[in-house]
């Protein structure tokens, strides 16, 4: 019997701004690329719940020393709730807890609903959530019966608001800071019409700083993967590309050198306070950076790739 040939995995730097599909776990969608690839690191930046679709930043190699901060970045959902009806995982994956008549509803009503939802507000995340309590997630004690009390945290709804509605479906746009679960604000929401409701479907369209993001699917990178190497790897961004959204500063060879030993350095009084982003004078992506008001630079991650 001939085994396929195994994978020579390689060191890969990069950013790929997957289109997550139906169905998948982001682990699995993460893994599929990164055979893909060939990667031989690989992470994600805060998981999609296989039911959701849409931007998954999958990062590579010195990309993922930036997951943490792009799992803490702000993000942008399309959201579908269905009114009159709770489940037990907040989705349309879950078992039926209740169903309720939906009381007539105008515009005004919905829209002041929606509106105590806005804001820095205190929500209790879903039991089927990848939370940990007691060292162990949340869905697990969930599927094994458990009941556990979950405390209520401080999250950030940037902006959300009811894009259309056809009968007991409210089609919402939803931008938030980390940590917020969409699923919770559609069962809050139903809560507050008198009715319940949960979420019957979800796409993440950006994340910042991929505000307009040019998103491949696992076909196409499947497609590129069969014409080589040339045109799969365009699809893999710089890791730079990360932090897009940050000031940067032009090190000289002295202090590519300093940053590169894990040195202080002293930048000059023109240059940005707070993050920046430091290349080196070769040209290469060398640190992340903090800038204290004397212009002290901190290193909060330093890189090691080569020149672009």
């Amino acid at each position: 019997m001939n085994r396929p040939p195994r994978i020579q995995y390689r060191d890969l730097h990069g950013i790929v701004l997957l289109d997550k599909p139906l169905g998948l776990s982001s682990n699995q969608a993460l893994q599929a690329v990164r055979r893909l690839l060939r990667a031989s690191k690989g992470g994600h930046t805060g998981a999609l719940d296989p039911l959701a679709t849409g931007l998954l930043p999958l990062c590579f190699g010195e990309a993922t020393k930036l997951a943490g901060s792009l799992l803490g970045a702000r993000k942008a959902y399309l959201a579908e709730c269905r009114l009159g009806i709770t489940t037990d995982t907040a989705d349309s994956e879950g078992d039926i807890l209740q169903q309720r008549p939906v009381p007539e509803l105008d515009e005004a009503t919905v829209e002041t609903a929606l509106a105590r939802l806005r804001g820095r507000i205190l929500q209790v995340p879903p039991m089927y959530s990848a939370l940990k309590q007691d060292g162990e997630r949340l869905y697990v004690k969930a599927r094994r019966g458990e009941t556990v009390e979950v405390p209520p945290r401080e999250v950030d709804v940037h902006r959300l608001d009811l894009l259309s509605r056809d009968g007991d479906t409210l089609q919402l746009l939803v931008e938030c800071g980390s940590g917020t679960y969409v699923r919770s604000l559609a069962v809050d929401l139903g809560e507050d019409l008198g009715c319940g409701a949960h979420l019957t479907a979800l796409r993440r369209l950006w994340v910042e700083p991929f505000r307009e993001p040019r998103m491949v699917t696992l076909e196409q990178l499947q497609q590129a993967a069969e014409q080589g190497d040339e045109a799969l790897l365009a699809w893999l961004l710089p890791v730079a590309a990360g932090l897009s959204d940050l000031p940067v500063v032009h090190l000289d060879e002295a202090q590519s050198m300093a940053i590169s030993r894990g040195q202080q350095i002293q930048l000059a009084a023109s240059s940005p306070l707070g993050r920046c982003v430091a290349f080196a004078s070769d040209g290469a992506l060398l640190a992340l950076l903090e800038l204290d008001g004397e212009r002290r630079a901190r290193i909060l991650r330093g890189f090691n790739l080569p020149p672009d």
